[in-house]
């Protein structure tokens, strides 16, 4: 619509009364000198026609136009210092101090030294109030962790004691060696070479072999506590209180940055409405705390913040802040609602930018915070849906199905001292402001500065100071959505990679829990197993490739003393076959346990086998390209290469085949050259082992694209073939997401800057939620006179992100605007 239909519409709408005669013939200069004069009162106009700024005395009128009942509520639109209209969009500030405690890391020497010969004594610890006894639970959690520790070590050692023995390279001939030595040294090296490689395989092998058991262990026994139905120390299970109270309330904080704003405000939106229907809304108060600098989604943001109060009646519960300084990225925008209204409340409920929570689940949180006074984190558990790719239907359906066996198992493990996933869970508002609030990490380089994933570091400051921390594995209600194909993972998990990395700098920070020191670990091994498992088999087929030439030669060595290596082929497949046992287990327990449950949810017993099958053949073809892609981000963590996060995609976003080819073509040529060492120089049974590894890496940039297609993704639900719960019987919350998100996608917001300048509505929305607010200065003045002729000169097109934000946030700026774009006609 035209600058002069959009002011022609809204003179129709509103000065029927005034009987405006010939508007279609009117000039532009009248039609907007009109439309503001007739807004203004009788004694103003003559004053504020002269003038430039003559677009905010108008300002709540033609918001009005768009939101009349919500402009009509008392004090929703309030005028600042110089009489500009401000919409109050988030609460009066209640301040709060809060400063992050610097860190004190020991050295590994001083750190074992505590360990092994005294208590660990920090000032943060004298601090707290150090129990005299330890409660049943963490007793229990030693033990259990102990048992757990045999067990790892005891089978790990036996696979590795299993491979030493069917590896060729077991004796040394010590008379070889000296008759070596006798002609030539190099001819030692040579030698030794392959012995010297074997051990680095082993060590490999029991590094990779102790991570896939304590995988098997931690499935194994949440196995149990689901079968058995008996888990003394769930926290959910334990009594609840029916009744929070008043003065107990819960702030529900989603922070955003440049994310998909009709997505967003769907999500919200079924969540808030879900909270309404549980009766307890007055217990909660919902804020969305945006860092976007896009000036065409901040402009959405807000429009899409207003229809919500607007849609959802508004009663003062749904608040919006921008904030002008991105410190600490999401960290920072958390401690900043803690620092302005962190006392109001009592917990805060974390949520991602795709994060849907039902009503029960949230109340159910709040009352285990009432019921465990102790308690400083309890982490729901997000299930993942509402993607329709076949990458994200492959990643729906192996974490529903394995998902909860495997967080029960880390509860069995853990208890108390588990993990903290930084959304979808709640919070304990007064310890996590004392303990939690994070300093940047010291020092230069890539591996300081702030933290990337915060949420495993306040999870260990938050038992570090005493509080408890606990998975609440079978809460219902929780949900997420999964990445839409395997390059926008892959982009999740570089930052997962480089922010675990960083975290691994606080291992010996003084007065951390044990069980908090094995979270940093496993953090870093989650990504370190990939070149750990590279190095593995490349060293493996250089050892295979070395026996194989060695052993066509060792007939020709005229040494009494030489002794000829020999290689158990078929035992090696044998553990070869059962590693991948180990593997395969945990999905065998999850089709005992849905089986015997309900697999009608999965679409029925056979199609829900059909889709484990499917999801293993799926798992054998990412996890190969999945490897070389973290190798790449450890290495390139290493060598210093800088990380920009960008908001990840929230809709079903296929992969373009240039950029496929471009991201897999280094694993195209590794997977060529590696067939054509095995094929040249190793043995067919050989083949047989790498060969699902190497097919995967060669084909990689079909993989990537083809499991992008939201078609072949739909062709597997049509036949029920990796179907969820949530689609079989989809909860309200997520029905109402996807209305929601329609209806959004229908009134979205295109080129909001431009919107904000020239539309009078949209302006006006500006103009009331624009944060610089400074009083009259001479000084002030001049810039702003200076801002506005650099503007003129440049053009809108030209302006960068600084320049449009400046613009997005000072009021007079954007009247000023208005007033000249339209007056030109522009």
């Amino acid at each position: 619509m035209t600058n002069n239909k959009n002011y022609m519409k809204f003179l129709k709408f509103y000065n029927k009364k005034n009987k405006i005669k010939k508007i279609k013939n009117c000039s532009y200069k009248k039609l907007f000198c009109m439309n503001h004069y007739l807004r203004t009162g009788s004694n103003k106009r003559k004053k504020f026609l002269k003038k430039q700024y003559i677009s905010t005395i108008s300002v709540k009128k033609r918001l009005k136009c768009a939101w009349p009942k919500l402009i009509n509520c008392s004090n929703f639109i309030i005028k600042d210092k110089k009489n500009i209209p401000l919409i109050k969009s988030y609460p009066k500030i209640n301040r709060t101090s809060i400063a992050p405690t610097p860190w004190v890391i020991d050295s590994i020497f001083s750190f074992l030294k505590k360990f092994f010969f005294k208590k660990q004594n920090s000032k943060i610890l004298s601090k707290n109030k150090k129990k005299k006894y330890l409660e049943k639970w963490e007793i229990v959690g030693i033990i259990r962790r102990y048992v757990f520790l045999i067990l790892i070590l005891s089978q790990t050692s036996i696979a590795t004691y299993k491979l030493n023995s069917i590896l060729p390279y077991k004796d040394i001939s010590w008379s070889y060696t000296i008759y070596l030595f006798n002609k030539n040294i190099f001819l030692i090296i040579k030698y030794f070479s392959p012995y010297i490689l074997q051990i680095f395989v082993l060590i490999l092998f029991y590094i990779l072999f102790f991570w896939v058991s304590a995988s098997f262990w931690t499935a194994f026994m949440g196995f149990y506590q689901l079968i058995t139905k008996k888990d003394e120390y769930n926290i959910s299970n334990k009594s609840i209180v029916k009744e929070i109270k008043k003065n107990h309330r819960t702030a529900i904080l989603m922070p955003i940055c440049n994310e998909d704003v009709e997505r967003v405000f769907a999500g919200l939106r079924a969540t808030y409405e879900s909270i309404l229907s549980t009766g307890k809304i007055k217990f909660f108060d919902i804020y969305i705390l945006s860092d976007s600098y896009n000036t065409d989604i901040c402009m959405s943001e807000q429009k899409s913040w207003i229809d919500l109060c607007s849609e959802t009646g508004f009663i003062g519960n749904i608040f919006y802040r921008r904030r002008n300084r991105r410190v600490k990225q999401k960290s920072g925008n958390i401690d900043d609602f803690c620092r302005r209204w962190g006392k109001n409340y009592s917990y805060m409920v974390i949520l991602d930018a795709d994060s849907i929570m039902s009503g029960k689940c949230l109340v159910k949180l709040v009352s285990l915070m009432e019921s465990n006074p102790r308690a400083g984190i309890i982490q729901s558990i997000p299930k993942a849906s509402g993607m329709n790719t076949l990458y994200a239907r492959y990643h729906q359906f192996s974490t529903r199905v394995y998902g909860p066996l495997f967080t029960a198992g880390m509860h069995f493990w853990q208890l108390g001292e588990s993990h903290y996933w930084g959304h979808n869970a709640i919070i304990r508002i007064k310890p996590f402001i004392k303990y939690c609030v994070l300093s940047p990490l010291p020092g230069n380089g890539i591996f300081s500065g702030s933290i990337l994933s915060h949420d495993f570091v306040e999870a260990a400051l938050m038992r570090r100071a005493g509080w408890s921390v606990w998975i609440a594995y079978d809460i219902p209600g929780s949900y997420e959505e999964p990445p839409p194909n395997l390059l926008d993972e892959l982009k999740r998990d570089r930052r997962w990679c480089h922010g675990n990395l960083m975290n691994f700098r606080l291992f010996f920070m003084n007065g951390l829990h044990p069980v908090h020191r094995v979270v940093f670990l496993t953090g870093v091994m989650s990504y370190l197993s990939a070149p750990l498992w590279f190095a593995f088999l490349i060293l493996s087929t250089i050892l295979q490739i070395i026996y194989n030439i060695e052993f066509m030669c060792c007939f020709k060595i005229n040494s009494y003393f030489y002794i000829i290596p020999y290689l158990h082929l078929e035992a090696s497949i044998g553990l070869f076959f059962i590693t991948l046992l180990l593997l395969l287990l945990p999905k065998f327990f999850s089709v005992i346990l849905i089986i015997s449950k309900n697999s009608i949810q999965y679409g029925g017993t056979r199609c829900f086998i059909l889709s484990i099958i499917l999801e293993i053949f799926l798992s054998m073809m990412f996890s190969p390209i999945k490897m070389m892609f973290h190798t790449f981000f450890i290495f390139r963590a290493f060598f210093g290469f800088s990380l920009s996060w960008k908001s990840p995609k929230r809709r079903d976003f296929s992969t373009s085949w240039k950029e496929s080819i471009k991201s897999h073509i280094v694993q195209v040529v590794i997977g060529l050259i590696w067939s054509f060492l095995i094929i040249f120089f190793m043995t067919i049974k050989s083949l047989f082992i790498f060969f699902p590894i190497i097919f995967s890496l060669i084909i990689s940039p079909l993989i990537s694209v083809y499991s992008s297609y939201v078609k072949i993704g739909l062709i597997f639900k049509n036949f029920g073939l990796l179907l969820i719960p949530e689609e079989k019987y989809p909860p309200k919350e997520i029905i109402n997401t996807k209305k929601y998100f329609k209806i959004n996608k229908n009134k979205s917001l295109k080129n909001g800057f431009f919107q904000a300048i020239l539309h009078p509505v949209y302006n006006a929305l500006a103009v009331a939620m624009a944060s610089s607010r400074h009083n009259s200065s001479i000084l002030i003045d001049l810039n702003r006179k200076k801002f506005l002729d650099l503007i003129l000169i440049k053009g809108l097109n030209k302006l960068n992100m600084i320049e449009k934000l400046t613009v997005l946030n000072d009021p007079i700026i954007l009247t000023k605007l208005h007033f000249i774009y339209l007056l030109n006609n522009q």
